[in-house]
């Protein structure tokens, strides 16, 4: 979602409101765009209002280190006056699931995998309840990316790892999932497969910080685990940005 707010209401709009749908985030909701603290505050309140049809992942960008640098801080002091909001809001980030499961049939991490993580049970016997550190399978889930190359290898952003079809294929064999659903990477197209299959990247930023032009797209999965994916464009509403205070990263 990264703070465009705007394009989050096109997202209810396309996929249906709550409660009338299910709705699984895969993290990244502030940092970038404009309206983080709008985008933050509206999935944690549907959170709390229909606690079984909302669930919200944490990404990397749910961390003290990353929003102090892309922007959440700043916004927050900007439209508060103070830090306060922006500390109850990386408290309650410290407690977002790390990753799910739809059925038991599709692994749901924000990024990808760890090979600290074989199986699922590791995961839920993770102290998640913290700062993201800088590496250990913590990090690995919310920082690794899918690559071409086969095993593991070191991913160029500085933390997590990348991972090959080899691993796509070992860890859903493992656990019995069909394949991967993460976030995490700007794709053109807003869904892009990997690994015969076995991984999907799916964004739903359109026009990723206003200038990218991407699609965005959703995943659509009903009852009987049929699939689908529905593209949209960006909102043409993307209300008042104020431009002459646009951050550093935009430039």
């Amino acid at each position: 979602i990264h703070g465009q707010f705007y394009d989050l209401l096109e997202l209810f709009r396309i996929a249906g409101e709550c409660p009338h749908a299910n709705f699984l985030f895969l993290g990244d909701y502030v940092d970038r765009g404009f309206y983080s603290v709008e985008c933050a505050q509206l999935c944690i309140l549907l959170k709390v209002r229909y606690p079984s049809r909302v669930c919200l992942l944490r990404g990397n960008h749910e961390s003290r280190q990353i929003t102090q640098v892309y922007g959440f801080y700043d916004e927050c002091l900007r439209k508060y006056g103070s830090a306060a909001v922006w500390l109850m809001f990386v408290e309650v980030f410290d407690h977002l699931p790390l990753a799910a499961s739809v059925d038991g049939k599709i692994f749901c991490p924000h990024a990808g995998l760890s090979p600290s993580l074989d199986f699922i049970d590791q995961i839920q016997a993770l102290d998640r309840t913290q700062e993201v550190p800088h590496e250990g399978p913590v990090c690995d889930l919310v920082w690794s990316d899918p690559d071409d190359r086969m095993g593991w290898g070191i991913s160029p952003r500085g933390a997590g790892y990348t991972f090959g079809a080899d691993i796509s294929q070992q860890f859903n064999e493992r656990n019995g999932f069909n394949f991967i659903v993460r976030a995490h990477q700007l794709v053109m197209e807003g869904f892009q497969w990997a690994h015969e299959k076995q991984c999907v990247t799916v964004f739903s930023a359109p026009n990723y910080c206003y200038r990218c032009g991407n699609q965005a797209a959703i995943m659509m999965v009903d009852e009987y685990m049929n699939y689908s994916f529905i593209q949209y464009q960006a909102c043409p509403d993307q209300g008042q940005k104020d431009k002459a205070r646009m951050p550093d990263y935009f430039l």
